[in-house]
């Protein structure tokens, strides 16, 4: 009868452990970020319905997400950590250490063509992006965003650089007043994208092995299972 009882609870404990296990996992996803969703990454002038400041919002970024900017050749993706840089609606002063031309606009193509530019978050702290083209006009027509990057998981391997050692170190605005930056109409609706998992693998966790305990159950263990493990007193 105690033996029963045992393997009842066992079996209980053991279902609970996996769906912990699964819902921590899916949590700690690195993410796509589609930036304006269905509306792409365009100034207020071709798509009035346009507001990054809103799509920004309720996201929360991090290290090793992405971001991906569906625009045209006739539009730009500007990344920078200087504020100066992003208030001014320019980069051609920018530093190369603070700031990133992914794409550029191609002003001698005679026709229209759709652009697609996957951007990485490296660094921890502000972040802004923008569009510089035709003298600063599409980012002062509501091209430009701001957001912050939290550590998360740290970066997957794949975007690590030996050489950037300052990858993970908090970034701040390096000059200027955050709240005098490119004035933008807030529409009056707007559609958010959803978030989608990647691929990639999370960092090893620097956390203390948890081996012995799963030795004891004979599944990989996180800390949440551990305590319940101890609860039950099945170790």
């Amino acid at each position: 009868m105690e033996q029963s009882i045992f393997n009842s609870r066992y079996s209980w404990l053991l279902l609970l452990v996996l769906i912990l296990i699964s819902f921590s996992g899916s949590v700690d996803a690195y993410k796509n970020y589609t930036v304006g969703d269905s509306l792409g990454w365009f100034d207020k002038l071709e798509k009035p319905k346009i507001n990054y400041d809103k799509w920004v919002a309720d996201k929360k970024f991090s290290l090793g997400d992405f971001l991906i900017f569906n625009t045209d050749n006739n539009h730009s993706v500007i990344q920078t950590y200087n504020f100066t840089t992003y208030k001014s609606c320019d980069y051609d002063n920018a530093l190369d250490n603070d700031t990133v031309q992914w794409s550029s606009a191609d002003s001698s193509s005679t026709s229209t063509f759709p652009v697609s530019m996957a951007v990485p978050l490296r660094k921890v702290g502000t972040t802004y992006f923008f569009s510089s083209d035709y003298d600063g006009e599409q980012c002062q027509n509501g091209q430009h965003f701001k957001i912050n990057v939290m550590y998360g998981q740290g970066l997957p391997r794949s975007l690590r650089d030996p050489s950037d050692d300052d990858s993970l170190a908090p970034i701040s605005p390096i000059s200027g007043d955050e709240e005098s930056a490119p004035d933008t109409l807030v529409p009056s609706s707007f559609d958010h994208p959803r978030d989608v998992s990647t691929d990639d693998s999370p960092e090893p966790s620097n956390s203390i092995s948890l081996s012995i305990f799963s030795q004891c159950l004979g599944i990989q263990l996180n800390w949440i299972s551990v305590v319940f493990a101890l609860a039950f007193g099945i170790c």
